[in-house]
């Protein structure tokens, strides 16, 4: 972006002097005639040579402005096409972790069941066997949103460092 901006000014800058040239130009060939000598054809050439060399500086700026709005599009379609992937992935992992809190749910209430059915005839094997069961089925959760977030910080730490080079 701070390049678009630079070859803009140049680009202004070159057309304000080439206009300032013409203005400074005489509106009107003398009609008297012109001194001896070759001065005048001299001033001519080298004034269509300056402007020429300005019309070659502004193309090859417009060319330059053209090659980075095209890799600026590039970059912009590249990072939304990894924003999309990124977007799925997220959808992705969201359903999965979804799934295991219901399964950590649905393990705690059967582990709840086994209790209260254990309450009158309590075998401590089997409910320090429910427990750890419980135990495990949240360390997995845990570990489970532990990747999701390395995950995530992996992926987005390159786009946040690369955010304050294309402010």
């Amino acid at each position: 972006m701070q390049d678009i901006a630079e070859l803009e000014r140049r680009i202004s800058s070159a057309l304000d002097r080439i206009g300032q040239g013409l203005d400074r130009m005489p509106s009107s060939v003398p009609v008297a005639p012109a001194p001896p000598g070759e001065a005048p054809a001299r001033e001519l050439a080298r004034v269509q040579a300056a402007l020429e060399e300005e019309r070659m500086v502004t193309a090859q700026l417009n060319e330059r402005l053209k090659s980075v709005k095209e890799k600026e599009a590039l970059l912009r379609t590249e990072l939304d096409e990894k924003c999309q992937r990124l977007t799925r992935q997220l959808d992705t992992q969201g359903l999965e972790l979804q799934r295991m809190r219901k399964t950590a749910v649905q393990l705690r209430e059967q582990l709840r069941e086994i209790r209260e059915a254990q309450l009158g005839d309590a075998n401590p094997q089997l409910v320090n066997k429910a427990m750890l069961t419980e135990l495990e089925a949240l360390r997995a959760t845990r570990m489970t949103e532990m990747a999701e977030m390395e995950e995530l910080i992996a992926e987005l730490s390159p786009l946040l460092e690369e955010a304050p080079a294309h402010a």
